[in-house]
């Protein structure tokens, strides 16, 4: 475990109080829970260009591609960091399936990469201190936005 430093609190702290901004909130909770394409054209029907969906996932996805960075080029030390949270992974979790078809889409190979990265590590370093919770954690998102996700028509 690396020192912590009063600055690396403050700069905790102060990426906390980002999170608690009433639109960030609000954009957050939404993401978590309506956010969850399976295709790059999902995206486009979830939040299409010009909407306060898509506001929401640039939102939250800059914010915690700019997170990621901020703790991997160790301005915070990352296990102080993950000890603290956990919402970068939820994020991730959502974007992952899309994220290979979002960089050929957009021929940007680093897009999301700080993030994925990051919790890349986080998900070792979490099983290595609890075996088991990623899968466990990943079931329940699953159960969770199962029970969120519009109902399907019946087909003919």
């Amino acid at each position: 475990m690396g020192q912590v430093t009063h600055e690396q609190v403050n700069l905790t702290l102060h990426l906390y109080e980002l999170r608690r901004e009433p639109v960030m909130r609000e954009a957050r909770a939404w993401f978590i829970a309506n956010f969850h394409p399976q295709t790059p054209e999902d995206v486009m029907k979830i939040c299409p260009p010009g909407s306060k969906e898509n506001s929401y996932l640039r939102q939250v996805s800059s914010y915690w591609e700019m997170v990621a960075n901020i703790v991997s080029r160790g301005l915070i030390d990352e296990e102080f960091f993950f000890e603290s949270t956990g919402e970068q992974w939820v994020v991730w979790e959502c974007i992952r399936p899309i994220a290979a078809g979002w960089r050929v889409l957009f021929k940007n190979p680093h897009a999301w990469s700080k993030l994925e990265e990051h919790c890349t590590r986080y998900e070792a370093w979490r099983e290595k201190r609890a075996p088991g919770s990623n899968a466990a954690t990943r079931q329940m998102l699953a159960q969770a936005w199962a029970k969120s996700a519009p109902a399907k028509p019946a087909s003919a």
